[in-house]
């Protein structure tokens, strides 16, 4: 198999003087397509922002191709939240910005943000100013600026929660169109719908902990643990938010 291009092991973080994520181990490799789900409350954006590099582990190993991240890897990882965080400048300057702020040169921006906007169809909204987007906008200019910086893993936090029906769609299909191109994709959802159209693999938290892992989708219609079954059948069960 090939090399992960992340993994993690014994992966640990407390706060609070509580354990939430609790010796999570798992490997994601070049092309792979991970839903990670799970019940509210069970670590699900708080693991993403540990593989990103947001926040610090309190224990266990996380390494890109091997070896402990540096600039490589951030180079080479995005992510998008629920909701964008959007710069107060045009739709176009927001691409621009994230393409210089990763070293691109003038022409390779202007190159880059253009090829873009067409791709996420917001080439005729390009001199809007980025906040006044309606919601699936906003969300599909996150995910093409994400796109823009040519990352080889891309992490997205329930991406289209907030959506109507129609703009969550425009959404996934970035999402497909990425991972045809060969980006990863690490995706935290509570659609089991959107988990079998855009994962491969998945990553089934509970209070911390990995409960199930398998392919897709036969590990949502027939999963070996309670956590999972629970949550399938709708038996939910919440921890405390995080």
């Amino acid at each position: 198999m090939a090399e992960p291009l992340l993994s993690a092991s014994g992966l640990c973080f407390e706060a609070g003087g509580g354990r939430l994520i609790d010796g999570v181990d798992l490997a994601i490799r070049p092309g792979a397509r991970v839903a990670v789900m799970g019940a509210n409350g069970a670590g699900k954006s708080l693991l993403l922002r540990l593989l990103h590099g947001l926040i610090r582990p309190s224990a266990g190993e996380i390494l890109w191709r091997g070896r402990p991240p540096g600039r490589e890897a951030r180079q080479a990882q995005a992510m998008v939240f629920q909701r964008p965080v959007l710069l107060r400048r045009s739709v176009r300057a927001n691409l621009r910005f994230a393409l210089a702020a990763r070293g691109a040169g003038r022409a390779d921006r202007i190159a880059r943000a253009e090829q873009a906007l067409v791709r996420a169809r917001l080439d005729r909204l390009a001199q809007r100013p980025a906040r006044l987007l309606s919601a699936g906008e906003q969300q599909r200019l996150a995910v093409a600026r994400a796109l823009a910086c040519a990352p080889r893993l891309l992490f997205l936090d329930e991406p289209t929660a907030s959506l109507d029906p129609a703009s969550a769609l425009a959404v996934e299909a970035l999402i497909r169109d990425a991972h045809a191109d060969g980006v990863a994709i690490v995706l935290v959802t509570h659609d089991a719908g959107q988990a079998r159209r855009l994962g491969d693999e998945l990553v089934f938290l509970d209070a911390g902990r990995v409960a199930e892992t398998g392919a897709l989708p036969g590990a949502l219609e027939a999963p070996r643990s309670e956590a999972a079954r629970a949550w399938v059948e709708g038996r939910l069960h919440t921890g405390p938010a995080r």
